[in-house]
């Protein structure tokens, strides 16, 4: 009987503990998200490109706020001049004139809410994607679909990439970053696995070609958004700046990166 009371107690004790707790978060004012990937398809003009602004937005926003009535400009070394114009009040802004040249230097302008940003990169190569394998066998449990993308790292250059894994099953598209620092030369490989791949699945396999620059910003947020990122008692994670700079306001500097790739798409059919 007295066991019973002691449970009794402990339960009413718990049922009395059920307060809400409110968080009390850190906020600031919302910074500018650029997505600025300016990426010319092998066999396409090029011509149709797109930059999407947004905002930062408290933890708990189920929304993204979009970054309206901004001017966008893209200047080559020519200073020919691309106008990118918003599509209502999406925040995605696009321009149909845009003229890509592997090699050429160019600059991005971004003038928002009074402040002025603005970055340079290069428009880098890139090699084709020369076939695709798949293993069934693959990941820890044995049990996953693996794909490998193969592809050939030119000998006479020091060569960055980045890849895009996007299938039509609804998970996160997988990202990596590859450099050709002990392969120079050789066949390589992107990396590509997936449990819940079945057969007649797609996945669209894209490579990049990038700077040295985004290879180290890509590998560094990769890194802390990975699962293997590390645990609660890890060092926390810092801020990951990329090339664009608030030329009004250096501290309220943005987030995002203004990147320039030539790109190969192969879209695989799981089998």
């Amino acid at each position: 009987m007295k066991q019973l009371v002691t449970y009794l107690l402990v339960f009413i004790t718990l049922l009395s503990c059920e307060d809400v707790i409110d968080v009390d978060l850190n906020t600031e004012a919302p910074r500018l998200v650029i997505e600025a990937s300016i990426n010319w398809q092998k066999g396409t003009t090029g011509n149709e490109q797109t930059i999407k602004l947004s905002l930062t937005a408290p933890f708990f926003d189920e929304t993204v706020p979009p970054a309206n009535d901004a001017e966008i400009v893209i200047t080559d070394s020519s200073n020919n001049n691309f106008i990118f114009n918003e599509i209502g009040n999406s925040g995605i802004y696009i321009n149909n004139n845009f003229i890509p040249i592997i090699g050429e230097t160019y600059n991005l302008t971004i003038i928002y809410d009074g402040e002025t940003y603005s970055g340079t990169e290069t428009l880098q190569p890139v090699v084709p994607i020369d076939f695709v394998e798949q293993n069934d066998s693959g990941g820890f449990s044995g049990e996953e679909t693996e794909l490998k993308a193969f592809f050939h790292d030119p000998l006479d250059s020091e060569d960055y990439y980045f890849f895009e894994f996007i299938n039509d099953i609804p998970t996160i598209p997988s990202l990596e970053g590859y450099n050709d620092e002990f392969t120079n030369g050789n066949q390589m490989f992107g990396f590509y696995t997936e449990e819940e791949l079945s057969a007649g699945d797609e996945v669209t396999i894209r490579i990049h070609g990038t700077s040295e620059r985004f290879y180290n910003y890509m590998f560094i947020l990769l890194q802390q958004i990975s699962e293997e990122g590390g645990g609660p008692f890890e060092t926390q994670p810092a801020t990951v700046r990329g090339n664009m700079v608030n030329q009004t306001n250096p501290d309220h500097f943005p987030f995002g990166y203004f990147r320039l790739s030539e790109m190969d798409e192969f879209i695989y059919v799981v089998e």
